[in-house]
């Protein structure tokens, strides 16, 4: 009988992999600026911080474009979509060349360039504050300066890998 070793760190990340598609999350997109270049990208790695000073933090891949980006830039904006954008998300997930991104949906630009989308769930500002690299992520906090929302609540969220919609619980009551 021939035993196979099994590698504990590849089954670890796997199932750690498996355990992440059950945490639903709401869908964004980070866009940013620096001297040369504006970018934006899906991202689920999103989460408030703090309310006093009112900040966020993103988590990006350090191999990716926006993480570039980021470090170069002062100011970034999250972009929390509605459950009508999932053809945007996919488009910023990469489905479409960065180059060709902002031509879908109905984006405006701040005077310094830093785009924003008009029609999103919710719109936060940022002013990077700090950069701190973990593994193959670098965690960017954000100060909120300034931030806008819909009055109706409905985000676009993914989970087990793909786009869903939520609706409230309802609770029994007690007798």
């Amino acid at each position: 009988m021939i035993h196979q070793a099994v590698d504990p760190r590849a089954e670890l990340t796997a199932t750690f992999r498996d355990a992440m598609r059950r945490l639903a999350a709401t869908v964004t997109i980070i866009t940013a600026v620096n001297q040369t270049r504006h970018h934006g990208m899906t991202a689920t790695a999103v989460t408030s911080l703090s309310m006093d000073p009112p900040s966020l933090l993103v988590c990006l891949n350090q191999r990716s474009l926006m993480h570039e980006i980021m470090l170069g830039a002062r100011r970034f904006c999250v972009n929390v979509l509605h459950h009508d954008h999932a053809e945007l998300s996919s488009a910023f997930a990469g489905a479409l060349p960065p180059e060709k991104r902002f031509g879908l949906g109905a984006w405006e630009r701040e005077a310094d360039g830093l785009p924003w989308l008009r029609d999103a769930q919710a719109v936060l500002f940022c002013r990077r504050r700090a950069a701190l690299p973990f593994g193959t992520h670098t965690i960017f906090i954000g100060e909120v300066i300034r931030a806008s929302h819909r009055e109706e609540i409905a985000p676009l969220v993914y989970e087990n890998a793909v786009y869903c919609r939520t609706a409230p619980v309802a609770l029994r009551q007690a007798a």
